[in-house]
């Protein structure tokens, strides 16, 4: 089985992973326009108000709609460049927040290596409402475990690559980011990698996500959370303006 993405599903799953944003900031705007009609405001400033709640609601579905249907994210071009060899020996380890796009599409590239796939989602430290949704309407590959970040259960130095596709960020909390690539760590191989793609706290996604660019970590704390985890490197390569990918060595 694969994943057969529709027209424009990449804005479609922010529209309804996010909803509750696009909602409360609609009610909001509509009654900041109703208390123009009572108050009287200045027309000008009614207009700045509705050109910034506008560009805060549809430039993230601009943004969304370039990153994930147009820049051939899910066809995994950007891959090519990291070497990766199919393997009957190989270990591929996918590790998602509960939201999986990404694993049949890896095992279609990659049809000789064995690949394993975890869950790290835990509801009561992961409580943000888009992955709530997300994880109702996700594919699950098949024999998907449900695991704790803490705790990876394969042996020592058994992984080729490790590949972290826009779930880690869904770990706030430092600590258990840090403690979740140690686990990482200790399952690759000496030469093994993590793969993790990633969008940052940086200006381009703030300008894209303006305040949502929050919801993400900065390059500098990723840094930070690999080598206190024990990779010897961090190398940055940009996948559009807005999303960077890690290729981490053990």
């Amino acid at each position: 089985m694969e994943i057969k993405r529709k027209p424009f599903q990449g804005v479609l799953n922010i529209l309804s992973f996010n909803r509750h944003f696009y909602i409360i900031g609609l009610i909001v705007l509509a009654l900041i326009i109703a208390s123009f009609t009572c108050f009287g405001w200045s027309i000008l400033l009614l207009w700045i108000i509705i050109a910034a709640f506008s560009y805060g609601l549809i430039m993230p579905l601009i943004v969304s709609a370039y990153v994930y249907d147009f820049s051939g994210y899910y066809d995994f071009r950007w891959l090519k460049k990291y070497s990766i060899v199919d393997s009957g020996t190989n270990q591929f380890l996918n590790i998602n927040a509960g939201f999986d796009e990404t694993s049949f599409i890896i095992k279609k590239h990659f049809p000789k290596s064995d690949l394993k796939v975890y869950d790290f989602y835990d509801a009561k430290r992961h409580t943000e409402p888009a992955i709530v949704r997300a994880r109702k309407v996700s594919l699950v590959y098949p024999n998907t475990q449900q695991i704790t970040s803490n705790s990876i259960p394969l042996k020592d130095n058994s992984v080729d690559v490790v590949f972290l596709l826009s779930a880690a960020h869904e770990i706030r909390a430092d600590a258990e980011k840090i403690q979740f690539l140690k686990e990482c760590h200790r399952v690759c191989k000496q030469n093994g990698k993590v793969i993790m793609v990633e969008h940052l706290r940086d200006f381009p996604n703030f300008v894209a996500f303006s305040v949502g660019f929050t919801h993400f970590f900065s390059r500098s704390t990723w840094q930070m959370a690999f080598k206190k985890a024990g990779f010897t490197s961090f190398n940055e390569t940009k996948f559009t303006p807005f999303m960077s990918v890690f290729n981490c060595s053990a």
